[in-house]
């Protein structure tokens, strides 16, 4: 608010310093001049300009609210579990993708793929359930599954629990909501230089300027990105990526507001097949190695091709509109067209060949197995367009304090696949012959499984003629009101109503094989999703909640790809499979408001998850039920003038309700896959005299299935507990430079990061490595 009538306030209490001498390199904050009125008062007709003042010490790690309308209170007055990864910490880190700020929360992990193909992008699961599709970007849905960076974010925001209410179709367990850098009227520039292991050279910069020649409450800020690294123990992998993303803001401290912004990336990869899990700890051998010593292939193995390529292309511009009709009420208007494409061609591996069937193979010589490395790709485009109107506004109405937030949205999703296939045509019976699960004998490149060469002939990845479009439009509207009863009790609650069709139009495997055939399908529906909470607040500082939330989940939620399967998720005849959870939580904000702590109790529930058919009708039927239980801890914040410390803790009970019949009785009781029961993640810095820091954190997730079946008998059963470590020493060089030297994983731990279902395959986790960085501040 730009003008406030003069009147008298406290002066806000700085928080006692140890470390004075230290303060100088804090950021400045714009701030409403009514916080701040520490001049002679004017006249009541006069009004006060906007002041800056600076921190006495700046909380890197406890965020206030979160950045979307919807939520109207602060955190600690917010009756579900939210947590904020502010972009300090992600400096301190060295985070540079999503999937590592993630990190920073407890309850997450991250799967490589199924069915033979390799996932890309951050491919993340969240209390049991994958994710991926459910990641926004300043509320709205982001696209494509690519692998996002953090350069030009402000936060990241984990909003866990089901969460239709807020943003519509998704995972029931939850939605993460990625925060961008916005111009202010503060003039400064900042940028990053960092090298390290793994070949890692990386360039940040972020310049921001107030333009007072524009207009009063003009800025404008510029972000840019350019990455060159490999990666580390990975023999022929790297990563390229370069983005600019420029902002203009106009009316800032005025009641009008806009900003217009834009983001561009590209990245062109050498992606990563995985390596093959043969021969690890608790790898299931196959009967004829019985009684044969299997040796642990090199980490280095890299079993691609280097005319493998992941190539993304992404654009996303936003025009954003905010109006104070009156005190306490905002209207926002958002609009955003953004594309995303992505091509790559990909060598996975799946199959060990080490029987008498293959030529050469002799079962005590392992210098002469083989893997099997199947050729995969992608073409994929997706597009977003929508436009938003939300609606703040404060009021009472019979006693009764309102907090209203209420909307309407407007949003077409779009996306085109072309389906890339291997062409082995040519090759005779130079590869590996395998059956597929039809009996049809089906060829898969080969290669030496201890020593393979990225320089063999591999088969092209072309077009089979075949394609997916799909498209999804969707009308909603909703509304939620905090209301205050009195100063110790709140009620919450939250509506949303939609409207969607998808589409779906395919080219498709005609009846006779090598032919093709068109297929149209869709589906349009009505989703009614809807929360309530209540709070009571024992004091000013905490609070103590229950509350309840539904989401659902239509066919073609992710993919918009409609099938004509009857026993497909995808079916259009299916209903939406349904979420509801409960939670049962306090928030306490200590320290003189430094130091926030959380604890929730939680229990959730999906239904209508798994298609099966009737046995005597032979009808497609919904059937089981997904339970998952849960504690979560967390502290962020600051422990004294000089120590910082952000840390969580889940315990996570999921079981699998399904039903006796054959195909589902191996899950029955289960757990679901990708579910650590104890996750844990910490990190915490300490300022030491003479410019100095130092911190680190640590990670442990417990043992994780990969698979719901209770009878895995092959490859790796699941990816083993972990401890891993982190350390940062930065020193302040001067007032404007410092230098951060980052260690990762200090003991050198070899564990797995992620795994496919099949257990065949997975990722590496990063060995001891290390970056150095020069930070610079003007």
């Amino acid at each position: 608010m730009a003008h406030i009538k003069s009147r008298k306030h406290n002066v806000a209490r700085a928080l006692p310093s140890r470390l004075s001498h230290t303060t100088a390199a804090l950021a400045l904050m714009a701030v409403p001049a009514a916080v701040f009125a520490q001049q002679t008062a004017p006249a009541a007709t006069d009004t006060l300009p906007a002041v800056k003042v600076k921190a006495a010490v700046e909380n890197d790690y406890k965020a206030e609210k979160s950045s979307s309308p919807k939520f109207t209170q602060p955190l600690v007055d917010t009756p579900q579990t939210i947590t904020v990864i502010k972009k300090e910490i992600l400096l301190q880190q060295g985070a540079t993708t999503l999937s590592e700020a993630l990190r920073n929360t407890p309850g997450i992990t991250f799967q490589m793929g199924e069915n033979g193909n390799t996932q890309t992008g951050d491919s993340i699961f969240m209390r049991g359930f994958d994710t991926q599709q459910s990641i926004f970007v300043d509320g709205i849905r982001d696209i494509g599954t690519v692998s996002r960076d953090v350069f030009n974010l402000e936060q990241v925001e984990v909003v866990k629990g089901p969460a239709g209410a807020d943003i519509g179709r998704g995972s029931p367990t939850g939605y993460v909501n990625l925060s961008t850098k916005l111009p202010t009227l503060e003039t400064f520039s900042a940028g990053t230089v960092t090298v390290g292991s793994g070949d890692k050279k990386r360039l940040t910069v972020d310049v921001n300027q107030a333009v007072p020649a524009l207009g009063d409450g003009t800025a404008f800020r510029l972000n840019l990105m350019k990455e060159d690294s490999g990666k580390v123990h990975r023999d022929w992998v790297k990563n390229e990526s370069w983005a600019f993303a420029p902002s203009v803001a106009f009316g800032l401290n005025s009641p009008t507001r806009a900003y217009l912004y834009y983001l561009h990336v590209e990245q062109d990869n050498r992606p990563d097949g995985g390596i093959t899990t043969f021969g690890r700890p608790g790898y299931i051998k196959p009967a004829a190695l019985a009684n044969v010593d299997v040796p642990e292939v090199s980490e280095r193995n890299y079993y691609g091709s280097l005319s493998d390529y992941d190539r993304v292309k992404a654009d996303m511009f936003t025009a954003r509109f905010e109006h104070d009709l009156k005190p306490g009420v905002t209207l926002r208007n958002i609009s955003r067209f953004g594309r995303t494409e992505q091509k790559y061609v990909l060598t996975g591996i799946n199959n060990i060949f080490v029987d008498s069937t293959q030529a050469g193979a002799v079962l005590t010589d392992p210098s002469t197995w083989k893997v099997g490395r199947n050729r995969q790709g992608k073409d994929q485009e997706n597009q977003i367009l929508t436009n938003q109107t939300n609606l703040n506004a404060e009021f009472a109405t019979g006693g009764i304090k309102h907090s209203l937030s209420s909307g309407i949205e407007f949003i077409h999703e779009k996306q085109t696949n072309v389906t890339m296939a291997a062409d082995y045509s040519g090759f005779g019976n130079t590869g590996c012959r395998t059956t597929n699960s039809s009996g049809v004998v089906t060829q898969t490149l080969c290669g030496s499984l201890y020593n393979p060469n990225a320089n063999d002939v591999f088969a092209p990845v072309v077009a089979n003629g075949q394609r997916a479009s799909g498209a999804t439009t969707t009308a909603a509207v909703y509304a939620f009101d905090t209301l205050k009863l009195s100063e110790a009790f709140q009620v919450n609650g939250g509506l949303r109503f939609e409207k969607y069709k998808t589409t779906s139009d395919n080219i498709i495997e005609g009846a006779t094989a090598g032919t093709l055939a068109p297929q149209s399908l869709s589906k349009a529906d009505d989703l009614i999703t809807w929360k309530v909470g209540g709070l009571w607040k024992p004091a000013s500082n905490g609070s103590v909640y229950i509350a309840y939330a539904t989401s659902q989940k239509p066919p073609g939620s992710d993919s918009f790809a409609l099938n004509a399967t009857a026993t497909n998720a995808n079916n259009p005849n299916l209903d939406p499979s349904e979420a509801k959870s409960i939670e049962l939580g306090t928030k306490w904000e200590l320290l003189d408001n430094r130091l926030a702590l959380t604890a929730a109790l939680f229990q959730s529930e999906t239904k209508n998850d798994v298609v099966d058919t009737d046995a005597a009708t032979g009808a497609p039927v919904q059937v089981g039920e997904k339970t998952v239980k849960g504690l979560e801890l967390g502290a962020a914040g600051m422990l004294s003038n000089v120590w910082q410390i952000s840390t969580g803790i889940a315990f996570l009970d999921t079981e699998i309700n399904a039903t006796t019949r054959a195909n589902t009785a191996t899950q029955q009781g289960s757990s679901l896959a990708w579910s650590p029961k104890v996750s844990f993640t910490s990190w915490t810095t300490y300022k030491l005299p003479l410019g100095f820091t130092v911190g680190g954190g640590a990670r442990y997730q417990r043992s994780v299935v990969r698979n719901s079946n209770n009878n895995i008998s092959t490859n790796l059963p699941s990816i083993p507990s972990y401890w891993v470590y982190d350390a940062m020493a930065a020193y302040d060089v001067t007032k404007n430079v410092s230098l951060q030297l980052n260690v990762y994983n200090l003991a050198d731990k070899d564990y797995i990061q992620s795994m496919n279902n099949g257990g065949s395959r997975y990722v590496l986790g990063a060995p001891r490595s290390a970056t150095l960085t020069a930070n610079v501040k003007f």
